[in-house]
């Protein structure tokens, strides 16, 4: 089983944020942007964060997971979540 580095996450989240029509930096030129998906790390482990403006306020949510967890299990996450994503965009086969 090969070792998951944050390349793999980021490769990952750089699709996410294709898919979705997402801004694909979090900050330009020093301001924040609403809708990317970005890795937050902290606590030896990972986290998906989502950039967004909540009254003006720059802020950022968890739409995988409570916390900070290892990247094989992020990286899991992030497939499924991506998936998922996919199976609602690219319509179904008949």
């Amino acid at each position: 089983m090969d070792r998951i580095t944050v390349k793999h996450l980021e490769s990952l989240v750089d699709y996410l944020n294709k898919i979705t029509s997402s801004p694909m930096k979090p900050y330009i030129e020093g301001k924040p942007q609403a809708g990317n998906y970005h890795i937050s790390r902290a606590y030896g482990g990972y986290c998906l964060h989502r950039m967004s403006l909540i009254n003006g306020c720059n802020a950022v949510n968890a739409p995988l997971t409570a916390g900070h967890i290892p990247a094989r299990q992020l990286y899991n996450e992030l497939n499924a979540f991506i998936k998922g994503i996919e199976s609602t965009t690219k319509g179904f086969i008949s």
